[in-house]
């Protein structure tokens, strides 16, 4: 899913200057892994193809945790906000954050502060899109989050709401007017009491985009780290509970966010879904077969501009988080997948040798 063409043109459009410090080198490795001929052969390949960050999870041992030096990428530049003090570079994760919205917006629906069957206009008032006031009345928040809302980036009536998948980031950051709108509360507030906090995610919060990237229709950015980032996917993994027993999410709210879509097999809620039998790109091309062969059926993720990418897997037990600039190669989730599989197989065999 490399087409994030509009936020690319933004970035590409502005000269930039230096930048915060690069990452270092922290990592943790296990021992077996540290011998893993596989798992060396997967960090290679994560690190050639501008990876700033990568971190690999499994059944909540982190097997291995590497930052990276920034390319020297003006385009990557511009999403750069610092580093954590273990070296991590903090990010704005670009599109990732749909996934950390969706989470939010389950969140209000366990609160009964958002019906998600309800009307757009019902949480932020009428005339907020360019459709008419009775195509506007047929938009349901569900409609933002499965991005079947019928509008096009211009918020101008496209297509009946819910009969067509139309990838739109402008009409996504909507859905942060309706939880402002709806909890009362700003959306810094909302983030940390409701996810960050009890979730123990101390390196993430939102930021104001520069003016740059003005022309994306989404102002604010989630900037955050490759280990909170794994915090936020191994919260899913445990059911939507945070490490210390806190309940973030209800177990029906968690699982909703990964049903798949009318409109497209491969996206729930601002989820992206592995697994099905055909999808639908950003773009709008429809193809055959899974997102990403080489991955788990069960492979829930959350994409992001600049490959940006955090998979969670139950079967596997498994988060994985890549931060960086865009990979060179043109298949990279399928390449990546391949040589995590080796990594993970080989782990095992040598975690048995050990036993």
């Amino acid at each position: 899913m490399r087409q994030w063409a509009g936020l690319a043109a933004a970035a590409m459009a502005v000269a930039l200057t230096a930048c915060a410090p690069t990452g270092g080198g922290a990592k943790t490795l296990s021992p077996a892994t540290a011998q893993n001929s596989a798992m060396r052969d997967l960090l290679d390949y994560a690190r050639r193809q501008n990876s700033t960050g990568f971190v690999v999870v499994r059944g909540g041992r982190t097997m291995v945790e590497e930052n990276w030096p920034a390319p020297e990428d003006p385009m990557f530049a511009i999403f750069r906000y610092g580093q954590t003090g273990s070296g991590a570079l903090l990010e704005d994760v670009a599109s990732q954050q749909k996934s950390f919205i969706a989470m939010l917006m389950a969140v209000a629906a366990d609160k009964a502060l958002i019906n998600i069957d309800r009307p757009v206009s019902d949480y932020i008032g009428a005339g907020w899109s360019k459709a008419t006031a009775e195509q506007e009345k047929r938009i349901r928040v569900i409609h933002i989050l499965q991005m079947n809302s019928g509008l096009d980036e211009r918020f101008a009536y496209a297509a009946p709401a819910g009969t067509r998948f139309l990838y739109n980031t402008p009409v996504y950051a909507v859905s942060k007017q309706i939880l402002i709108s709806a909890s009362k509360l700003s959306l810094e507030q909302l983030t940390h009491d409701w996810l960050t906090a009890p979730a123990g995610m101390t390196e993430t919060d939102w930021r104001q985009r520069p003016a740059a990237l003005a022309g994306v229709g989404n102002n604010t950015a989630l900037v955050t780290s490759p280990r909170d980032t794994a915090r936020f996917g191994q919260m899913i993994l445990s059911g939507g509970v945070a490490p210390n027993g806190t309940r973030i999410v209800s177990a029906d709210g968690l699982k909703a966010l990964f049903a798949p879509s009318p409109t497209n097999a491969a996206y729930g809620r601002l989820w992206w879904l592995n697994g099905g039998g055909e999808y639908v790109r950003v773009d709008g091309r429809r193809d055959s077969g899974p997102l990403i062969p080489a991955a788990p059926a069960d492979v829930v993720a959350a994409f992001g501009f600049l490959d940006r990418r955090l998979y969670v897997v139950p079967s596997l037990d498994l988060v994985v988080v890549r931060t960086g600039a865009d990979a060179p190669d043109a298949d990279f989730d399928q390449q990546l997948w391949l040589r995590l599989n080796r990594a993970l197989d080989s782990d095992l065999r040598a975690a048995g040798e050990t036993r």
